[in-house]
């Protein structure tokens, strides 16, 4: 892992909040010195966004539909595994990001109390409830597909820790991540059009997810079937509009979700002729991309996009990575993350439940 002195991010991070908040989302680049870093005290503050909401039912968007009263529950009822955090897919990432960061840093502040609620939370009877849940009337497309990714991201998550209690979260959710799976595989060969959305239902996103857990776990199923559709949905794809975007409550950018995905499933050298049709833009070493600029972060859509630049970044890294001739990509990425980066600690529950996430797997990606 490549390291950086604490003492650098911080510098960069207040630089950057200085020139946001007389430039916010200017096209103006940071100058790139040396990597960001997920350190140990960024580790401890980020944990503390999920930990200190998985436990939470209150205030919550359930999402759901209701056939009859009986269906009326409070949301530790319905979902005994993944209540908290306002909604089950923010739930779902939260603990994502806390046995990610476990496994960055054992010595986390909060080690011992996230562990104790993680296995409260991730129990064999509260995910048999949860999959009741899912194979409930009406529930066939209950958080499809950005919900259905995280869990999988969870559990590969899970599967790649070496350690007794991440054995056992593992072996407890496995009824959930199998019934994903299976729903993954239903409805891939059903869905005739991609949905290109900035928000949940962007289609690029959820097998980008889906396929890091099949090629994790071995799951070949699954594995070809994404590289079917995604070739199917994308292949053919030329001239990306990145121009449109942002639209006003994108968390996602539907063109560097696609290449993401891409980036995966298609040989190198073919996603390098590829990436030249679908965003040739990108290829040039003056090109530059405006950061999302968040009007009002007490406002639940708007917040999203701080969300974007995140997800951005870690689209630019991964190209960047994947393709070195593209290294111009990490200033933009780098600006897009110190823009959004020293805002989610604000106590704005609207993002703070969620754009924790975010950062961190930006902040994963940029090292």
């Amino acid at each position: 892992m490549k390291k950086v002195k604490l003492l650098t991010l911080v510098s960069i991070l207040i630089i950057s909040a200085c020139k946001n908040n007389d430039k916010a989302g200017t096209m103006e680049t940071v100058e790139e010195t040396s990597p960001l870093e997920l350190t140990l005290e960024e580790a401890n503050r980020l944990s503390k966004l999920p930990l200190e909401c998985m436990q939470v039912q209150y205030p919550n968007k359930l999402g759901q539909t209701l056939h009859d009263s009986t269906d009326i529950k409070a949301p530790k009822v319905l979902h005994p595994a993944f209540y908290g955090c306002f909604d089950w897919h923010s739930s779902v990432h939260g603990h994502w990001s806390l046995v990610s960061l476990l496994k960055q840093f054992p010595n986390l502040e909060n080690a011992e109390e996230i562990k104790g609620k993680l296995q409260q939370n991730i129990s064999k009877e509260n995910i048999l409830a949860e999959v009741a849940y899912f194979e409930g009337k009406g529930n066939t497309s209950y958080e499809r597909t950005y919900g259905w990714a995280w869990l999988l991201k969870l559990a590969e998550e899970l599967y790649t820790w070496d350690d007794a209690l991440g054995n056992e979260l593992s072996e407890n959710l496995k009824p959930l991540t199998n019934l994903i799976v299976q729903r993954y595989m239903e409805f891939l060969p059903k869905l005739n059009y991609p949905i290109r959305v900035g928000e949940h239902t962007n289609t690029a996103f959820g097998l980008t997810f889906a396929y890091d857990f099949a090629v994790t776990t071995g799951n070949e199923a699954l594995k070809e079937l994404i590289e079917k559709r995604a070739r199917d949905f994308y292949a053919n794809d030329i001239h990306c509009p990145l121009e449109w975007e942002p639209s006003g409550f994108d968390f996602l950018s539907p063109c560097l979700e696609e290449a993401e995905l891409m980036m995966r499933v298609l040989p190198k050298e073919e996603f390098k002729t590829w990436l030249k049709e679908f965003l040739p833009e990108l290829g040039h070493k003056t090109f530059q991309l405006e950061t999302g600029k968040v009007s009002d972060r007490t406002d639940g859509k708007l917040v999203h996009l701080d969300g974007v630049n995140f997800s951005r970044a870690w689209c630019l890294y991964g190209i960047a990575e994947t393709l070195p001739e593209y290294g111009h990509l990490k200033n933009i990425a780098r600006n897009h993350l110190t823009y959004s980066l020293p805002s989610i600690v604000d106590g704005n529950y609207e993002g703070t439940h969620w754009l924790g996430t975010f950062a961190i797997y930006a902040l994963q990606k940029a090292e």
